[in-house]
């Protein structure tokens, strides 16, 4: 009987997979700068040039280099009853990254950990493809499975120690021999593609995620108040003002044909007397960081996100100074924003003309508002948070009457899509957002007696596949203009024009030439609405310069 469970014991151990734990931590190394680093090595492709044998010989010892220092911090953390703990995560995870890079060319940092943290169900739901699951299938779920299934010879301790410590002297030799040949290479080239360092998978999403909790902590808890003293202007004998923020979701400029586009995107807002703004840039590539700055007092070259949630932004001052605030939301969170003042989710109120269990289109937003200004008897605002043209389910936010251009890619693989099909559902987006826009100023206009007027912005902009870049999200310092363009469109009453002493030819002029961008919408809604604070500063009001004093 115990020979039996002897022979047992053997024949399990001989059909098990093992290996021992040094050649375990090469594979591993080898297996991650390969084949989880595509997006790694495809921009060293795309930007590295060997014009001297000094280059050729500095990409030839890239692999190396990279491969010596993960092999070096590996072997410092895989020790028994942790490997597999470690590993199995890690190779999932990277994995996923590693689809997300190479086929939306994503960047990941901590401000893209702030994005995914921000994520609901929705927004995850939609970035769900089935090239995504087979690449974590075959390149993060199989790998995982066998290391789980593989059995990790250890020697003992004195000696694995001596292992380790022999390899991590090979790696420090190595990286030194590099340095020696090719200093002045690394130097440059690191010094010239400051992003590169996002694209090192497992590196880049944990130095992300350890960031973004270090700011979370370093953060000032204390609620900061921006103007206990403002006070507003309200002149006698005035018709309530009425003004409508309109938040535009994933909208760039340069597809609104009111800007010059070649495609009929505009065709109401066009019949309106609207001024569209040429040159506006964004405060980020997301929404996460975007929507807060637009409403902070903070300029994008200062924002810090984790402070502005504990900040008063220009709601808080309208509140204090008696404005009714309405804050409309239609975009999965306004991340802050509109916590202090009253709300109404659009998808949570479902409307079933225009919703369903998980998103509404954004005519949900205007739907009654006839009714709603008829009620109004002081002065308001009202910020309605469009979905707009969020993507990769560009095809999601648009009712069928709008798909105007053809062909168009209904799937969330916009990568596998042309760029023709891409555009033109992003296009339909677009005029969508018109046609929800004109329709607000239609019943602007039914209310003559009111002082009432519209201004659209949005939040960020959004690359359609240009360079091989989809979606947003790249660090600003090296977005492509596609993220960092947004459109900014105001309509204004004749009777708001008068009472404001706004020059409408002024403002056109200044439409066309200006360079403007998120960090003039605080002070110049202040202005709009004659709010006084230390905080307002004049030379940022975009209505400003074209306004003769009141």
């Amino acid at each position: 009987m115990i020979n039996k469970q002897i022979n047992s014991k053997n024949y399990n151990d001989k059909t098990k997979f093992s290996i021992k734990s040094h050649w375990l931590i090469l594979v591993i190394t080898i297996y991650i700068i390969s084949a989880l680093n595509l997006s790694f090595w495809r921009y060293i492709y795309q930007h590295a040039t060997v014009p001297h044998f000094s280059d050729a010989l500095f990409i030839f010892t890239i692999p190396f280099f990279i491969g010596s220092c993960l092999y070096f911090l590996l072997s410092l953390i895989l020790w028994p009853y942790l490997t597999k703990a470690i590993l199995i995560p890690l190779l999932i995870i990277s994995s996923l990254t590693n689809y997300v890079m190479f086929q939306l060319g994503v960047y990941i940092d901590s401000d893209m950990i702030r994005n995914t943290v921000q994520t609901n169900q929705r927004e995850a739901t939609d970035l769900i493809t089935f090239s995504g699951i087979l690449w974590v299938f075959f390149l993060g779920i199989i790998p995982a499975v066998v290391l789980l299934f593989t059995k990790i010879k250890y020697k003992s301790p004195i000696r694995e120690v001596s292992y380790r410590v022999l390899g991590i002297v090979i790696c420090v030799a190595i990286t030194v021999c590099i340095a020696a040949v090719s200093y002045k290479q690394y130097s440059a080239f690191g010094r010239n593609n400051r992003q590169l360092i996002r694209l090192i998978n497992p590196t880049n999403y944990i130095q992300g995620t350890l960031r973004y909790y270090q700011k979370q902590a370093l953060v000032n808890r204390e609620f900061v108040y921006l103007d206990p003293a403002a006070t507003r202007d309200i002149p006698e004998n005035k018709a309530p003002r009425i003004f409508i923020l309109a938040i535009g979701e994933t909208s760039r400029s340069m597809n609104f044909d009111l800007n010059g586009y070649h495609k009929n995107t505009n065709p109401k807002l066009a019949k309106h007397d609207v001024i569209s703004f040429q040159n506006v840039s964004s405060c980020g590539t997301a929404t996460a960081i975007s929507l807060p700055c637009m409403f902070s007092n903070m300029p994008r070259k200062s924002y810090n996100a984790d402070s502005a949630n504990y900040t008063e932004n220009f709601l808080d001052l309208f509140t204090q100074t008696g404005i009714d605030i309405l804050f409309r939301e239609n975009d999965d969170g306004c991340k802050g924003v509109c916590k202090r003042v009253p709300t109404q989710d659009m998808v949570a109120l479902g409307n079933l003309k225009f919703c369903d269990s998980n998103s509404c289109f954004d005519e949900v937003l205007v739907d009654d508002l006839d009714t709603y200004l008829a009620n109004i008897t002081k002065d308001t605002v009202l910020v309605i948070h469009m979905i707009g043209s969020h993507g990769p389910t560009y095809y999601k936010r648009y009712p069928p009457e709008f798909k105007v251009f053809n062909p168009t890619c209904d799937t969330a693989e916009i990568q596998g899509c042309s760029r023709e099909a891409i555009t033109n559902t992003y296009d339909n987006t677009i005029a969508y957002a018109d046609h929800v826009l004109a329709k607000a100023i239609d019943s602007l206009k039914k209310f003559p007696e009111l002082n009432t007027g519209l201004l659209y912005i949005s939040d960020h902009g959004e690359s359609l596949g240009e360079n091989n870049i989809y979606l947003h999200g790249i660090p600003y310092s090296i977005a492509p203009k596609e993220q960092t363009s947004v459109p900014m469109i105001l309509w204004m009453s004749k009777l708001m024009e008068q009472d404001d002493a706004i020059n409408a030819v002024c403002m056109r002029k200044k439409a066309q030439t200006a360079e403007l961008s998120h960090d003039n919408l605080f002070h110049s809604m202040l202005g709009l609405m004659r709010i006084k604070t230390t905080k307002y500063q004049q030379e940022l009001d975009f209505f400003n310069s074209c306004r003769d004093k009141i």
